[in-house]
């Protein structure tokens, strides 16, 4: 069995975000960049079918030089193969990433495409669904718990009354979602190992001209200070309750 894992490269969640002077992007001078977090679950759940089933894992990646980063964790944690996906500007539009994965791996024999649910940042949820459809492939999203079996796939996903049950063919796309697995880390020897591997790059087939234009960015504006209540337990429900009625109307 084949798989591939579509990675992102993301802003570390604990960066603090700032915006260019224009408002039209973000400055990245120092911004430490890292795998998108759903992505590692996917990383998981690949390696854990090499190492259950003997699936040859390949990861892959879009974008310039810099994607190489997250590319080689993943070799670290035990990938067979990394795909570059080159393009000289960042792909922000869902569609187009989607197409150049298409067209990078389409005559590749994939039997499962792995997809973090969403990518930290962005939170479009659609790049892995994109694919499917222009590849023609089943596929489900938002997994916790996945099954492989004699070219067939279980997938168990949550909805508000329980759990949906998908069941399909292979080749398929499937986007993974917390709880699936508990994502491991990379050791010193595989580390050291990733270091020597080759990543092979794929140079893009065209360039596609993206759907989406981002107008302006802006940070969320300062919350309010807080207010202390002072006075006796009594005195204070009743400030909170004057302060919810008569400042926030919510009652």
């Amino acid at each position: 069995m084949k798989i591939l894992v579509a990675l992102k490269q993301v802003p570390d969640t604990e960066t603090k975000i700032k915006i260019n002077p224009d408002g039209m992007a973000l400055d990245l001078a120092d911004v430490k960049w890292v795998t998108s977090p759903y992505d590692e679950y996917a990383i998981e759940e690949a390696m854990r079918l090499k190492e259950t089933q003997g699936a040859i894992v390949s990861v892959i990646a879009v974008g310039n030089d810099r994607v190489k980063d997250v590319l080689r964790n993943a070799l670290a944690l035990g990938a067979d193969e990394a795909l570059h996906v080159s393009t000289p500007d960042k792909c922000d539009d869902p569609l187009v990433v989607a197409t150049y994965l298409a067209d990078a791996i389409r005559d590749r024999g994939f039997d499962l495409l792995l997809f973090g649910n969403k990518g930290s940042g962005g939170d479009n949820a659609a790049v892995g669904p994109m694919l499917a459809e222009l590849l023609g492939l089943a596929q489900a999203n938002v997994v916790v718990k996945l099954t492989i079996d004699q070219g067939r796939f279980i997938a168990e996903r949550q909805i508000e009354s329980g759990l949906e049950v998908i069941e399909g063919n292979l080749p398929a796309v499937v986007t993974t979602q917390k709880g699936l697995n508990d994502p491991r880390y990379p050791n010193l020897k595989g580390i050291m190992a990733a270091k020597k591997k080759e990543i092979i790059t794929l140079a893009s087939s065209q360039n596609q001209v993206p759907f989406l234009q981002t107008l302006k960015l802006s940070l969320p504006p300062p919350r309010a200070e807080g207010r202390q209540l002072t006075g006796t337990p009594q005195e204070q429900a009743q400030a909170l309750f004057s302060a919810l009625q008569n400042e926030a109307k919510i009652f």
